[in-house]
């Protein structure tokens, strides 16, 4: 179960705090939305009390129409099971019995201007970005031709420095030394900065430099989605390297599959022009044309046609 900051949901969301309960936060374990217009009309059955409850002018129209004292034994067994908080759509005025029964139960009362169905929508997304699974990873982020491009490998191996020849070129920085990433869909990573250091870079000999003052703001970007893993590691002659690319290797993070490219490293290789060549060929790739089984199959073709001979 998370814990999400009131305050920073009715900032995002621009909503208002009606009544905020005994805490400036809700414990809160799923996105998932319910309006509860069957537990105002008492059926209890399968209620989803872990959910935001969301009440819009249905809800509240029936709440209005109905029997005071049914009303009073049905809002207090709904505000009673425990509840994370009350969300009420369109602006609408909230009847003084409603607040009396959420003070009861400290229970947050929020609401927004916006319709029901647009601030369902609007909550889902923020829910699922907010509960996400989260890692903080030492690395390099950057946007090489609209891919996120996550850089690894040892302390002082270079991830800085050909993230500064890339931003150079034309690409954008999006986290050096940290990057926090979070699992928003079963597959698909997203990556960002801590605020602290968001746009600053360390290089070493230098000290920091700040990216977006230094290069303007088209050289940086907030977020962006992972799409492949560079791993830089010293080079090593007593290792054979892949030198086809007919073998792919991938990595997982926060259990999402990606796509790893290890590069070694030794003076006189330009890695930020190799960096880009590998992020065009994994393109390729995902297009449909590998150029090392094109070449495989040109070779056999050759074979194939000399035996005949």
């Amino acid at each position: 179960m998370s814990r999400i900051s009131i305050e920073d949901m009715i900032q995002v969301l621009d909503m208002e705090v009606i009544y905020e309960g005994n805490s400036l936060s809700i414990d809160i374990e799923t996105s998932d939305i319910n309006r509860p217009g069957l537990q105002f009309a008492g059926f209890f059955d399968y209620f989803a009390i872990e959910r935001i409850q969301v009440i819009g002018k249905v809800e509240m129209t029936y709440l209005d129409s109905m029997d005071p004292d049914n009303r009073k034994v049905q809002l207090d067994r709904f505000f009673r099971s425990g509840i994370p908080c009350v969300l009420i759509s369109r602006n609408m005025d909230i009847p003084e019995y409603l607040i009396e029964v959420a003070k009861k139960y400290k229970c947050p009362i929020i609401r927004s201007r916006k319709s029901t169905t647009s601030v369902i929508h609007r909550m889902i997304n923020y829910l699922d970005s907010a509960l996400a699974p989260r890692i903080t990873r030492h690395g390099v982020l950057v946007d090489v031709y609209g891919e996120g491009v996550l850089l690894m490998g040892e302390s002082g191996i270079g991830k800085s420095e050909t993230a500064l020849e890339l931003i150079k070129r034309g690409h954008r920085l999006v986290a050096d030394d940290a990057v926090e990433i979070k699992k928003v869909a079963e597959n698909r990573l997203i990556g960002d900065s801590p605020e602290v250091i968001r746009h600053f870079m360390e290089i070493r000999g230098i000290g920091i430099i700040d990216i977006k003052a230094m290069y303007g703001v088209g050289a940086v970007i907030n977020t962006k989605a992972i799409d492949m893993v560079v791993y830089l590691e010293f080079w090593d002659s007593n290792k054979e390297y892949d030198r086809l690319g007919l073998t792919e290797e991938y990595t997982e993070i926060l259990g999402a599959k990606l796509p790893k490219v290890i590069l070694p490293v030794r003076p006189g290789r330009n890695l930020a022009i190799i960096i880009e060549v590998a992020v065009r060929n994994w393109r390729l790739k995902h297009m449909g044309y590998n150029a090392a089984k094109e070449l495989d199959n040109r070779l056999a073709a050759m074979m194939a046609a000399s035996m005949e001979e």
